[in-house]
C-alpha cells in the first residue's frame, strides 16, 4: 500500500479523538468554548486535506487510461498530421481539405499564341524561361524620365513587392477549350467593352497620354476636356478612372476591394486557409496586398438565395461527390468583374485532395451574356506549414485605409488651384490609365525569346 493510500485509510474518528484528547485541560467555560472552536477549525482543515489527497489519487489512477483511450476532441483540428501522418479523412468521414494552401508556380491564365497547341513545357524550356524572366525583373523598372507622370505612376519596385515564381509545367491555367484561351466574347460583351472604353478615353483626351499618342490612348484622340467628365460611368468602375470625384472613381484596387472569385493568385500571390465542419467549409483568402476575405460554403441541398439578393463573392452551395467538394456559385453583383462577366457569372468549383500535400482545384465558368461557351481552369495548390505561413486576417491594404482620403483631398486642391488661376485644368492631369506600370509582373506570356534560343512553341 502506498503512502498516499495508507493516508486515505486513516480512521478519521481516531484523528478527531487525538485532536480532542490533546486539549483536555480543565479551563474556564470561556476558554473551553474558544478551544472547542479551534479544534473544530483544525478538524475541518484535516477533512479538507484528506479530500485533496483523495482527488489527486483518483486523477493519478484515471489519467493513463484516459490518455490512452481518448478519441478526437472537439477542439482537435482535422488534418493536423504532426504525429499521425497524412490525414485523408476528417473525424466525421469526409475528405480532409484543411490547412494553408498556395500555388507554387507562375502559369498564365491564357496560353500565349506562340505556344499554341502546346499544353506542357519541358524541364529545359522552363529553366530557360526562368532565366529570361529573371533578367527582365533585374532591369530598371523605371525607364521613364524622372519626375514625369509615367515615372511617378510606375514608381513601384516590382522585383520586391510582387510575387515572382518559377515557371510551371502547364502553358496555361485554362484546360478547356483545348487551345488554352478564354472563349470569344458575345456581341453583348463587346458592346459593353466599347461603351466603357469610350468613356475612359473621354476622360483621358486632354492628357499627355493622348497628346503624345501613347498606347494608353489607343482608339482615342487629343482634345479639350470632355463634358463627359460630369457624367456617371456607364457601368460600375472596377478599374480606376482618370477622375477623382469620389472613391468609386478610383477603382476596386485602390479602394482595397479587389479580392475576387475565382482567385488564381494574381500579381501579388495568395494563401488559402481551409477549415471544415460537418456542414460548412470555411476558406479565408489572404490575397492581393492585405485584401483578405472570409468565404463560407454551406454543405447543403438547400437552394441558392433569391435572384434579387446579390453578393460581392456570390452565393455558394457545396456538396460532396465522392472525394470531391463541388461548389455551385451564383448571385454575383454587377459591381464586380471577372474577364468581363458580372452579375450573370456562374461557377462550378471542384476541390479534390489528391495526396497529403496537394489539392487539385478546378473551376468551370459560364456566362451566356459574356462568353460564347463555358471554360475551365485547373490549378494545383500545395500544402504549407501552419507555423511558418500564419495567415493574418486583419486588413493590411493601406491605400484604401489611409491613402484614399488624401487622394481625394489632393483632387480638391487641384480644382481650387485651377479655379484661382494657379494651376492647370484637372482634366489635363493624368492620374490613372496613363501607363508607367508595365513591369508589375513578369509572366510567361511577357517573355520574348530570341530566335536563336527557341522556347516553348516557337
Amino acid at each position: 500500500m502506498t503512502a498516499a493510500a495508507r493516508f486515505l485509510d486513516i480512521d478519521l474518528s481516531r484523528v478527531y479523538e487525538k485532536v480532542v484528547s490533546s486539549h483536555l485541560v480543565l479551563e474556564p467555560e470561556k476558554d473551553r468554548a474558544r478551544k472547542r472552536h479551534e479544534m473544530g477549525k483544525r478538524f475541518a482543515e484535516l477533512i479538507g486535506l484528506a479530500a485533496i489527497f483523495t482527488v489527486v489519487i483518483v486523477l493519478l489512477k484515471l489519467a493513463p487510461a484516459s490518455v490512452a483511450g481518448q478519441g478526437p476532441t472537439p477542439n482537435a483540428t482535422a488534418g493536423d498530421t504532426k504525429t499521425a501522418g497524412p490525414a485523408t479523412k476528417t473525424p466525421w468521414g469526409e475528405p480532409d481539405l484543411q490547412g494553408i494552401w498556395t500555388n507554387d508556380y507562375e502559369i498564365p491564365l491564357q496560353r500565349p499564341a506562340r505556344y499554341a497547341n502546346k499544353e506542357f513545357f519541358t524541364d529545359e524550356e522552363r529553366a530557360e524561361l526562368d532565366r529570361v524572366r529573371t533578367g527582365i525583373i533585374s532591369e530598371d523598372s523605371r525607364p521613364h524620365s524622372r519626375g514625369s507622370e509615367k515615372d511617378v505612376s510606375g514608381a513601384y519596385n516590382a522585383g520586391i513587392f510582387l510575387t515572382h515564381k518559377h515557371t510551371g509545367r502547364r502553358t496555361s491555367l485554362i484546360v478547356d477549350p483545348p487551345d488554352g484561351r478564354v472563349p470569344a466574347p458575345t456581341p453583348e460583351a463587346m458592346a459593353r467593352r466599347r461603351e466603357a472604353r469610350e468613356y475612359q478615353l473621354a476622360l483621358l483626351q486632354a492628357t499627355d497620354a493622348c497628346k503624345n499618342n501613347q498606347r494608353e490612348c489607343a482608339g482615342g484622340k487629343y482634345g479639350p476636356p470632355s463634358p463627359r467628365r460630369q457624367e456617371p460611368p456607364p457601368i460600375y468602375p472596377v478599374a480606376a478612372l482618370n477622375r477623382s470625384d469620389n472613391p468609386e472613381d478610383r477603382g476596386l484596387s485602390e479602394r482595397c476591394m479587389a479580392a475576387r472569385l475565382p482567385d488564381f493568385g494574381g500579381i501579388a500571390g495568395f494563401y488559402l486557409q481551409v477549415v471544415q465542419s460537418p456542414r460548412v467549409v470555411s476558406i479565408f483568402y489572404d490575397t492581393g496586398q492585405g485584401q483578405g476575405w472570409q468565404r463560407i460554403i454551406p454543405v447543403t441541398d438547400k437552394p441558392h438565395l433569391p435572384s434579387t439578393v446579390r453578393q460581392w463573392w456570390g452565393d455558394s452551395r457545396g456538396r460532396w461527390e465522392g472525394d470531391t467538394l463541388v461548389v455551385d456559385v451564383t448571385n454575383f453583383t454587377p459591381k464586380t468583374d471577372f474577364q468581363g462577366s458580372r452579375e450573370n457569372l456562374h461557377l462550378v468549383e471542384r476541390w479534390r485532395r489528391t495526396d497529403a500535400k496537394t489539392i487539385e482545384y478546378a473551376v468551370t465558368l459560364e456566362d451566356p451574356m459574356t462568353w460564347t461557351r463555358a471554360w475551365t481552369v485547373k490549378l494545383d495548390l500545395s500544402r504549407q506549414g501552419d507555423k511558418g505561413n500564419r495567415v493574418y486576417k486583419e486588413p493590411r491594404c493601406h491605400e484604401g485605409n489611409y491613402g484614399m482620403p488624401a487622394l481625394l483631398h489632393g483632387a480638391r486642391i487641384e480644382e481650387k488651384a485651377y479655379a484661382e488661376h494657379r494651376g492647370p485644368h484637372p482634366a489635363t492631369i493624368c492620374n490613372s490609365g496613363c501607363g508607367g506600370i508595365e513591369n508589375f509582373q513578369v509572366g510567361v506570356d511577357d517573355v520574348q525569346v530570341e530566335e536563336s534560343r527557341p522556347v516553348g512553341g516557337r
